[in-house]
């Protein structure tokens, strides 16, 4: 797999993420204020947020679509937009696999908070704000094609949005013992997932997670069957206490997809 570097959070470029060297490729910075999706798109709180990551993940999106197979280190998990886009484009339709400590369903009518980064698997199912999501031409993904694993800090509402949807929600250790269903496979995992006592220097520690080579076991269950098409990480906070650790216990994960050449 190709590695691919999209260190930005919420749209905004972020120093100091680390990626296994020398293969990374470096995105280009945005161009500046000059937008090309307009305003109205963005109807609800951040939308010039929207509007930055809609430019950034159509580029991700068209980057994908011409590399093959891609391991992406990214700094939040909206970037899985642009990467199911391309994929997309590619003509492949992939069960994502959604390795998550939150359930990121948020919409703007449960989040407490107005946070981009609460609501990017609503998104990709179709639901809430679409700004990013038809900006790129991604098609949303029926719920389905989802699994959720390893969610445990669910807000009010959100719990509920899960509960009721078609998504499949499962542990790590059901992944890893798990006949994965056939087709193409995403492999998306935002690093919080991991106990936050192992992997530190994350932005949203939920205790009570899973040991690091519980999800290594994990995805490299799913990185055997030589379906999978794409990877992404959301990665640590570089400028955490302890943010080496991290970056170090990611890649341990990861590299399955490097070293078994899936």
């Amino acid at each position: 797999m190709k590695i691919l570097s999209v260190p930005y959070y919420i749209g905004r470029f972020m120093d100091g993420l680390e990626v296994p060297s020398p293969h990374a490729i470096m995105t280009p910075d945005l161009p500046g204020d000059s937008l090309t999706y307009d305003t109205s798109r963005a109807t609800a709180p951040g939308g010039q947020a929207q509007l930055r990551m809609a430019v950034l993940y159509s580029h991700l999106a068209s980057h994908i679509a011409s590399s093959g197979p891609t391991l992406l280190y990214s700094g939040d998990c909206l970037s899985v937009i642009g990467v199911l886009a391309g994929l997309q484009a590619m003509g492949s339709d992939p069960t994502l696999y959604w390795f998550d400590a939150h359930g990121d369903f948020h919409t703007w009518q449960t989040t407490p908070s107005n946070f981009l980064g609460g609501m990017p698997l609503a998104m990709i199912t179709g639901r809430g704000e679409q700004t990013i999501v038809e900006a790129t031409g991604m098609r949303p993904l029926a719920d389905d094609k989802v699994v959720l694993v390893g969610a445990r800090d669910l807000d009010d509402g959100e719990d509920a949005a899960v509960a009721s949807s078609g998504m499949v929600v499962a542990s790590v250790d059901e992944v890893a013992n798990a006949i994965p269903p056939p087709g193409p496979i995403y492999v998306h995992v935002d690093v919080d997932v991991v106990d936050p006592s192992e992997l530190p220097a994350v932005n949203y520690p939920a205790p009570g997670g899973p040991p690091a080579e519980s999800v290594r076991a994990a995805v490299t269950r799913l990185a055997a069957t030589g379906r999978v098409v794409a990877a992404s990480v959301s990665s640590w906070n570089p400028q955490l206490p302890r943010a080496g650790k991290a970056a170090a216990l990611t890649r341990s994960i990861m590299d399955i997809f490097i070293d078994g050449d899936a």
